[in-house]
């Protein structure tokens, strides 16, 4: 037995058992933590997930509850023509003026204006109208006439006023005139900013396609004629009626400034009435200018009086072949003065009006006729009474 135990084979064995014991209980433990470490990771990882989607769904659903969803993905195009149901910007949108009260300034609102189609033809359906521009102090006391003289014709005239900003009454909202007051400025007679006022007139209209021939009228202004009449005059007019004519002496060429030369000379200078009528290719033209009307700004001052002289002179020169010289606004300067005669109530009589219905001969579209002005000034807003009592029937209205 002695021998036995000490056997060196036996004692190798028994030790190396010992040894493969100790390893594999070690190889069990370091894999039992790796074990344990990995599922403490993943529980960790997992926890913080659940957290995070805890987080976004709760984020979700307040936003939902108290903003828009946020937009769809953008969609391919398809043109407006094919589907009809398309949202966004058609011809329609396009075509259709905005709104009169606007929020643009002069700048923006002449650069907008000046915006033409180099197509002529028009790709829809469109009726021409007359814009009929008020350039007033205050209130229209003459609207009344004017309300009978467009009563029934709607969709073939559009109405713009100007007058002085600290002027803030509105008119009933039956009236032709109410909305029709436009962003406006001081206006000053004799003034320079007459003109402005008139190309402000002048650009909100061109807003409208439609609107294709453009007269310019004050408060005290009426029409002599009917608007079917009007109407067919001014649509079928192959000129324009902005008076102009050379005059010597103090209050023609006496006006001129020598500090306009070279881009508006002597032989150049030109005077006429305020009142115009124009059609559309004249009118872009005049609110384009960009070179003779800041020569007036700077140099018609004082008693050059531009509303006087400023239109006369930029048609002569630029449009002299597809003007008539002549205004449709009749006036009488027979008293003399700055200003012409004013009508009271007592002078409107039905032989009055006739004669400025048919008192004269003028040329229209080559041919010789004796309707040469369409409308009058100055009367006075006691004379709405007897206008009312005579001239519907006399200019036969609702014709």
């Amino acid at each position: 037995m002695k021998g036995e135990n000490n056997n060196p084979s036996t004692s190798f064995a028994k030790l190396f058992n010992a040894h493969l014991h100790f390893f594999n209980v070690l190889s069990c433990v370091l894999l039992f933590g790796s074990l344990l470490s990995l599922g403490i990771i993943l529980s960790f990882h997992l926890k913080n997930f659940s957290i995070d989607l805890h987080i976004t769904q709760l984020s979700l659903t307040t936003r939902s509850a108290s903003a828009p969803p946020p937009p769809p993905p953008p969609q391919s195009f398809t043109p407006a023509a094919k589907t009809s149901n398309v949202a966004g910007i058609g011809l329609t949108e396009f075509l259709k003026p905005p709104d009169v009260m606007h929020g643009m300034d002069d700048k923006e609102l002449l650069w907008r204006a000046s915006m033409v189609p180099r197509i002529p033809q028009y790709p829809f359906d469109r009726v021409p109208k007359v814009a009929f521009m008020f350039l007033t102090k205050g209130p229209l006391l003459l609207a009344p006439l004017w309300e009978k003289f467009f009563e029934g014709h709607e969709g073939m005239y559009s109405i713009y006023v100007h007058s002085n900003p600290s002027f803030n009454l509105s008119d009933p909202k039956s009236s032709v005139f109410y909305g029709r007051r436009i962003p406006s400025k001081e206006v000053e007679w004799g003034k320079v900013n007459m003109i402005e006022a008139e190309r402000r007139l002048l650009a909100n209209a061109l807003l409208d396609f439609s609107n294709q021939r453009f007269v310019l009228l004050s408060e005290s202004c009426i029409p002599i004629f009917n608007f079917s009449t009007v109407y067919s005059y001014l649509i079928n007019s192959s000129q324009s009626f902005v008076e102009s004519y050379d005059l010597e002496g103090p209050v023609g060429r006496g006006r001129y400034s020598r500090r306009m030369s070279p881009r508006v000379t002597l032989d150049q200078w030109r005077k006429g009435a305020q009142w115009f009528e124009m059609d559309r290719e004249l009118a872009i033209g005049v609110v384009s200018d960009q070179e003779y009307f800041p020569v007036f700004q700077k140099y018609c001052k004082g008693a050059c009086y531009a509303d006087e002289h400023y239109l006369p002179t930029f048609v002569t020169m630029k449009f002299g072949h597809k003007n008539s010289n002549r205004t449709l606004t009749w006036v009488d300067w027979s008293k003399g003065g700055p200003h012409p005669a004013k009508f009271l109530r007592t002078e409107v009589t039905v032989e009055f009006l006739e004669r400025l219905r048919s008192g004269s001969q003028c040329q229209y579209n080559g041919n010789t006729t004796d309707i040469c002005h369409l409308f009058a000034r100055k009367f006075s807003p006691d004379a709405l009474y007897r206008l009312l009592k005579f001239a519907p029937k006399l200019m036969h209205f609702h014709e």
